[in-house]
């Protein structure tokens, strides 16, 4: 992937918009699933991923690719958007990485899976519809712009939901929390967004059930 095409990525995710009005945090209790979690070991601490292959089975499946070659290993939490205090969201996975990267994914919008973006909601981040990698952003606060709706112009499919983080929120509260440089970018991109200290992936591995 050239570095032209790269800039392009980055910022059309840039472009990506967040709803103006702060909501509250969702409160609902972790149930028992049959859905595969999977740990996310950080520097900073853990954090547990539901993975919801059954409602989002094209999303979900790639992410679980991610896992389970360990591409994740070693990559970093590289963008922090923070618009109020608990709201907006925080990026990490292949950041463009062609070595690290797998083919793009067919995109699977909230309109067709019924998952929405509340606090907590891990999705795949991308340009346009069908071009997905191994970018993943987790919702602080619930961020219904990143749904689709098509009554909105333009391109209005959103990010495609596939699951939660059912563990370890306040990892990535910290995360959300810590400052951003203001002038650092990513290959130009994300100015005002990048993390002073990004947080390193140490591992990505399945916990349950057994594939």
């Amino acid at each position: 992937m050239c570095m032209k095409m790269l800039s392009c990525w980055m910022l059309a995710l840039a472009a990506v918009p967040l709803m103006a009005q702060v909501s509250a945090p969702a409160t609902t209790a972790v149930a028992p699933t049959d859905l595969p979690r999977v740990e996310i070991v950080t520097d900073k601490g853990r954090f547990v991923v539901e993975a919801d292959t059954k409602r989002a089975p094209v999303s979900a499946g790639n992410f679980l690719r991610y896992v389970d070659q360990k591409r994740l290993d070693g990559t970093d939490f590289y963008r922090v958007v923070k618009v109020a205090d608990h709201f907006g969201f925080v990026q990490f996975g292949s950041n463009g990485d062609p070595k690290r990267s797998l083919p793009p994914i067919r995109h699977e919008p909230t309109s067709t899976t019924g998952l929405k973006h509340l606090d907590g909601t891990i999705s795949t981040a991308r340009l346009a519809p069908g071009t997905a990698r191994g970018e993943f952003t987790v919702s602080v606060g619930d961020q219904p712009s990143f749904d689709a709706d098509p009554a909105r112009p333009g391109d209005n499919q959103g990010y495609a939901a596939f699951g939660r983080i059912v563990e370890g929120m306040d990892v990535i509260l910290s995360i959300f929390n810590a400052p951003v440089s203001p002038d650092a970018t990513v290959r130009g991109a994300f100015k005002g967004e990048v993390p002073v200290a990004p947080v390193r992936i140490v591992s990505a591995r399945r916990i349950s059930p057994a594939r």
